[in-house]
C-alpha cells in the first residue's frame, strides 16, 4: 500500500477527535431497555375537553387487551374546533389531574405512557413572552401564530427553536405541569416532525456566528432577499445558500435538539424525536435523542434508514415510527366545517397497513407507534383525528377487535425479532448532506405532489446504492467519521464495525475530505464514485485538490463502483426485495418484506395490497464459510423471516395473514 506524507496539524486534529470519544454531545441514558415489550403504542389524541377519568381507565384497559404496549398522549383543539366546548386551562391542575391518572393506571396495566411535549406542533404557547417566538429575518409575526391548540380560540406563538434559553423557559412550564406525570415507570417526551417555516429563519446573533464560521457577512444576503425567493424558493446564490444552512444546523442541533434530550434526562424521562423536516443535520440530529422516530408514508419508507443508521452509530436500539399517517391522503381539517375525515377513515384494510408497516421493518424501523387512538366514550366515535387511521372502540369500524389484536401481536412479533442482537453492518454510505444543501429547492413535481414540501435539505427521497444492498449499507456523515476509528480492518463507531467505505457525492467539506484521508492513510478500504468539489462561498482550492490528489493516492481507494468488493455481500441477487438484518452473536436474523412495499406511495391506493398475486425471489446466502441457495417463496400479502445460523439458513414462520375486512 502507498502512503504519503501526512500533514501534522491532521495528526494533532485527528488525536484530538479520538480524545472527544464516538457519542453525540448529548450523553443520554442506555436506550435498550426501552419499549421492551416491542408492543404497539398509540398516539391517543386528546381533543380538549373535559376528561373524565373513568373513561381513561376504561380506554387503557380497552388498549391492554388489545395487545398495545402503551400510549402517547397527544393534546390538540376541541373538537370541530368549536371554542364553547368546556376544558381546563393547559398545564393547570384540573388539566393535570386526568394526566396523572393515565399515568397511573398504566403503570398498573404494564403499558408505557409517553407524552408529546406540548400541545400541538412545533411546540408553541399561548402565554409565550414576547421575543422568545420564531422569527425570520424580516420578523413576520405570522409564522409564529398557531391557532389550533388545547386553549383554543387563544392563540398560540411557536417558540424559538434557535435559541435554548427560550426552550429552557418553555420546558420549565411543561415540567411543573407534568411534574407529577413523570413519576413512576420512565416516560418518553416526544417531539414531532419539524413544522416550523425556514425560510429566512433567523434569530439574534445569527450574523455574528455566521461571520465566525465562513468569514463573510451574511446580512447583505438577508436583507435584500439575495438569499432565496421566498414566493418559489429559487436559491439566488448555492454556495450562500449552503453556507447559511451550516449554520442554522449547528442553531438546530445545539439550541433545539440537545436542549430537549437534557431536559427529558434531568427530568428521569428519555427523549423521542422526528427530526425529518428540520435544516439541521438529520442523522446527527437523529443520533441527539435516545429514540430516532421516522414517519411514513408522508415521509419514503427509506428515509426511516436515516433514522435507523443514527441510531446503530449512536448505539440506540430502538427506532420508533409514526406509522399510517394519512395512508389514503388527507382531507383539510378545515373541510366541511372542520370536520374533515381522513378518506375511508374506519374503513382501512389492515393489508394495506401491514404494506407500510413492512417497508419500515425492512429500512430499520423496529417499534410502531399507531396514529392514532381519539380519546372517546367506549364504544363511541363522536372524537377523530382527521389525517389518522382511527384505531377504534367502535364494532362497526375496521381497525378494532380481534382483526386489531392479531395485527398487533404481529408487529409485536417482527419488531421482537428485530431488536435481537444488533444491526448487521457492512459497509458505510456517506451521506450526501452536502449535496442537499447546495441543491436548494426540490423539483417543481415533487412541491406539487405535496405542497408543504420546499427544500432538498430534508433528504426524504435519498436511497443508498442499489448495487450495495445484499451488504445492508448504513448512512454515515462527517460528524460520525470523525469520532470513529481503523482498528483491526474496520471502521468503528460505537459498536458499529464496517468493512469498508463508499462515496458518490458532489461535494464534500475540506474536512470531511481530510478525515477520509487519515483513514485510507490508516488503511479503511474507500470508494470515491464520483470526485467531490468543496461548497460553500469560501474556497480552499490548493488545499482541497492536495487532500483529494493524497486520497486517491492510496491503493485501497478507488474510483471505478464495479471495482468495489470487499468479501461477498451477505445476500445476493437479482432484484433483491428490501430487507433488515439482525445479528445476534453467530445468527442473523432476516425481515424481508414483500416486494410489493417497494411500490407504495402516498397516498395509497385503497385494497392496494389485494392486487398481490404472490411472487418468488432466488437469492444466494453468503454466510459462515459457506453459501446457501435460497427460494423466496412470498403468497400474497405476506412477508418473510429467515434465521440464518452455522449450519444453514430456515425460514421462520410469522403465522399472520391480513384479513379482507368490509369496505
Amino acid at each position: 500500500m502507498k502512503k504519503t506524507l501526512f500533514p501534522l496539524f491532521l495528526y494533532v486534529f485527528a488525536a484530538a477527535v479520538v480524545l472527544t470519544g464516538c457519542r453525540p454531545s448529548v450523553d443520554s441514558q442506555d436506550s435498550t431497555e426501552l419499549y421492551a415489550s416491542h408492543k404497539p403504542y398509540t398516539r391517543w389524541w386528546w381533543h380538549s375537553a373535559v376528561i373524565d377519568t373513568n373513561d381513561v381507565r376504561d380506554q387503557l384497559i380497552w388498549l391492554k387487551d388489545h395487545e398495545f404496549g402503551g400510549v402517547e398522549i397527544a393534546w390538540i383543539y376541541p373538537m370541530y374546533c368549536d371554542s364553547t366546548t368546556p376544558h381546563p386551562d393547559f398545564l393547570s391542575k384540573e388539566w393535570a389531574a386526568p394526566v396523572n391518572v393515565a399515568k397511573r393506571v398504566a403503570d398498573s396495566l404494564g403499558l408505557g405512557c409517553d407524552f408529546t411535549f406540548g400541545t400541538m406542533w412545533p411546540f408553541a404557547d399561548v402565554d409565550l413572552p414576547d421575543g422568545d417566538q420564531t422569527r425570520n429575518f424580516f420578523d413576520s409575526v405570522e409564522i409564529a401564530r398557531r391557532p389550533l391548540v388545547w386553549d383554543h380560540p387563544r392563540v398560540a406563538r411557536i417558540i424559538n427553536h434557535l435559541d435554548s434559553n427560550v426552550f429552557y423557559r418553555y420546558a420549565d412550564k411543561m415540567n411543573r405541569g407534568l411534574q407529577q406525570a413523570y413519576q413512576g415507570s420512565r416516560s418518553g417526551l416526544f417531539v414531532d416532525s419539524w413544522e416550523v417555516e425556514t425560510e429566512y429563519l433567523y434569530t439574534p446573533g445569527f450574523e455574528q456566528t455566521f461571520m465566525a464560521e465562513h468569514g463573510y457577512d451574511i446580512l447583505p444576503y438577508l436583507r435584500d432577499t439575495m438569499l432565496m425567493d421566498m414566493r418559489t424558493h429559487e436559491i439566488y446564490d448555492h454556495d450562500v445558500f449552503y453556507d447559511y444552512m451550516h449554520t442554522l444546523s449547528g442553531y438546530v442541533l445545539h439550541q433545539f435538539y440537545e436542549p430537549f434530550a437534557r431536559n427529558a434526562e434531568r427530568n428521569g424521562c428519555f427523549s423521542r424525536s422526528q427530526c425529518g423536516g428540520a435544516p439541521t443535520d438529520l442523522l446527527t440530529a437523529f443520533a441527539t435523542v435516545d429514540i430516532p422516530e421516522t414517519e411514513a408514508i408522508l415521509y419514503e419508507p427509506c428515509f426511516s434508514k436515516i433514522a435507523a443508521s443514527a441510531a446503530t452509530l449512536a448505539d440506540r436500539d430502538a427506532v420508533t415510527a409514526e406509522t399510517f399517517t394519512c395512508a389514503y391522503g388527507w382531507t383539510s381539517l378545515r373541510y366541511n366545517n372542520f370536520r374533515g375525515h381522513s378518506p375511508h377513515q374506519g374503513k382501512e384494510q389492515i393489508a394495506d397497513l401491514r404494506l407500510i408497516c413492512d417497508a419500515l421493518f425492512a429500512n430499520g424501523t423496529n417499534q410502531i407507534i399507531w396514529h392514532g387512538m381519539p380519546f372517546n366514550h367506549l364504544g363511541d366515535t363522536t372524537n377523530y383525528f382527521y389525517t389518522t387511521c382511527q384505531v377504534s372502540m367502535h364494532p362497526e369500524n375496521n381497525l378494532t377487535g380481534q382483526p386489531l389484536t392479531d395485527f398487533n401481536r404481529y408487529m409485536t412479533t417482527v419488531s421482537d425479532y428485530m431488536r435481537r442482537g444488533e444491526n448487521y453492518a457492512d459497509v458505510a454510505v456517506y451521506m450526501p448532506l452536502e449535496d442537499a444543501w447546495m441543491a436548494g429547492k426540490y423539483p417543481d413535481e415533487v412541491h406539487k405532489q405535496m405542497a408543504w414540501l420546499w427544500g432538498q435539505y430534508e433528504m426524504r427521497f435519498i436511497q443508498t446504492p442499489e448495487f450495495l444492498k445484499g451488504r445492508q449499507p448504513l448512512w454515515v456523515n462527517e460528524h460520525f467519521l470523525q469520532k470513529a476509528t481503523f482498528r483491526k480492518g474496520k471502521l468503528l463507531c460505537g459498536k458499529t464495525a464496517f468493512n469498508s467505505l463508499y462515496c458518490d457525492v458532489e461535494y464534500m467539506e475540506l474536512t470531511a475530505l481530510q478525515r477520509l484521508q487519515r483513514l485510507a492513510w490508516q488503511g479503511l478500504p474507500i470508494c470515491m464514485a464520483r470526485l467531490p468539489k468543496e461548497p460553500g462561498k469560501v474556497k480552499h482550492e490548493e488545499e482541497y485538490a492536495e487532500a483529494l490528489n493524497a486520497l486517491l493516492a492510496f491503493e485501497n481507494v478507488i474510483t471505478d463502483a464495479k471495482l468495489f468488493e470487499v468479501g461477498k455481500p451477505l445476500i445476493e441477487g437479482d432484484n433483491l426485495p428490501d430487507f433488515w438484518v439482525r445479528q445476534d452473536g453467530e445468527d442473523y436474523f432476516v425481515f424481508v418484506a414483500n416486494p410489493m412495499t417497494q411500490t407504495i406511495q402516498y397516498p395509497l391506493a385503497y385494497e392496494y395490497a389485494f392486487t398481490d398475486q404472490g411472487s418468488e425471489r432466488r437469492i444466494l446466502v453468503n454466510h459462515h464459510q459457506r453459501q446457501d441457495p435460497i427460494l423466496l417463496h412470498f403468497r400474497p400479502n405476506e412477508s418473510l423471516m429467515l434465521h440464518i445460523t452455522p449450519s444453514g439458513v430456515e425460514q421462520i414462520d410469522l403465522n399472520y395473514t391480513a384479513p379482507h375486512l368490509p369496505q
